[in-house]
């Protein structure tokens, strides 16, 4: 039996981006529990590319991402991996405060952000209701984000590299025969001397067949729908639009609004399902803000974004097992900081420092790892 250096358990964009980067000095498999990669979290993105959005570490995981989504390496994707959408946040005159409070918490990293207040906030959001808008945060720099392309390059990438991919191979159990972990799944066994737990909502469940210690890994469901607004009109060139406190969000999607109440319900590790009471709060939420009706749903899904009490990713050798390596909660964010988290995991997995770009912006080891969350 072939022995890999690493089993990435989990091919979402996660799993899928570390592989690409470890896949290119050492051999790799990818072990995903579904049919296909990324269903349950990666292909139910917003896929949102923002700079002011997330914690302090996802932020700048973000900016050390920019580069990449900007200028992919050569065949990573056969189509751009983004393209330019704003994004507005939006406040009431109650949230003016928090609006405020966000800017100076942002501007250092992300000098391009400005604040608008009164009329001049009311005149970038003319899709809203004047008497809703008291101020707004606008980054011009946002865009939109290719989460097909951007997911299916890494795998691509990876797989250029040597590293295999084999789905329906749900993980039954993880042992450590002291050199090497040896990996029952629903497709066979597979032997490999470090373990990454890219799993994604089930990461705990990874952690406990491995006798890791617990990081109080969560699950959350996030809720989502696609409608025409009314009276109809020309939504294409509109910008993302976010309320300051995250109540709701939403955004063009192929001539269409995809619209969220940007709810975070605990749940077990599953196939998750929109729940009527949330659809009906999102659209309650969007249509007190906005001048148009969201009457005509066309679609509502939910996924999984999975987080720890500091909403910080968890990256790095747990202080348990041996040679596992958890590479998990990533939220809601895990897309646009792939390319920089990816070199992170893999960098970290190796033994090496954290690449310097990222240290620059504040990302160190201790920051990722999971021992600041295991007693």
């Amino acid at each position: 039996m072939q022995v890999a250096a690493f089993v990435v358990i989990g091919a979402g964009i996660a799993g899928a981006s570390a592989a690409y980067e470890l896949a290119k000095g050492h051999a790799v498999v990818i072990l995903e529990r579904e049919s296909q990669p990324g269903y349950h979290t990666t292909g139910r993105s917003a896929a949102v590319f923002s700079e002011i959005y997330g914690n302090e570490i996802i932020r700048a995981a973000s900016v050390a991402s920019r580069s990449f989504f900007s200028s992919p390496p050569f065949e990573f994707a056969e189509h751009p991996l983004w393209a330019p959408r704003q994004m507005l946040m939006v406040a009431r005159d109650d949230q003016i405060e928090t609006l405020h409070r966000n800017y100076y918490n942002w501007v250092g990293l992300v000098p391009s952000i400005c604040l608008l207040q009164g009329d001049d906030a009311r005149s970038v959001v003319p899709m809203l209701k004047p008497d809703y808008v008291a101020g707004a945060l606008v980054e011009p720099q946002a865009h939109d984000l290719d989460v097909n392309e951007i997911h299916r390059g890494f795998l691509r990438g990876a797989a250029r590299a040597g590293a295999r991919l084999v789905c329906n191979a749900e993980v039954l159990g993880l042992r450590d025969e002291g050199s090497h972990w040896r990996v029952q799944t629903k497709a066979g066994e597979f032997v490999g001397h470090y373990i990454i737990n890219a799993a994604g909502a089930w990461g705990e469940e990874i952690g406990n067949l491995a006798g890791a210690g617990p990081i109080g890994l969560t699950p959350k469901r996030r809720t989502a729908m696609i409608f025409d607004p009314a009276p109809p009109q020309d939504v294409r060139s509109w910008p993302t639009v976010i309320d300051a406190d995250e109540q709701f969000y939403f955004k063009p999607d192929a001539g269409r609004l995809l619209g969220s109440p940007a709810d975070e319900t605990a749940t077990p590790p599953c196939d998750a399902q929109p729940e009527e009471i949330d659809i009906a709060i999102a659209v309650d939420r969007i249509e007190r803000a906005a001048n148009f009706r969201a009457n005509r749903l066309l679609r509502k899904w939910a996924g999984l974004r999975s987080f720890v009490a500091d909403k910080s990713p968890v990256i790095g050798f747990d202080s348990k097992a041996n040679r596992f390596f958890w590479l998990v909660a990533q939220g809601g964010y895990g897309i646009q900081t792939s390319p920089a988290l990816g070199r992170a995991a893999a960098a970290l997995a190796c033994g090496k420092d954290m690449p310097e770009d990222l240290k620059r912006l504040g990302i160190t080891p201790a920051s990722l790892s999971p021992r600041r969350l295991q007693s």
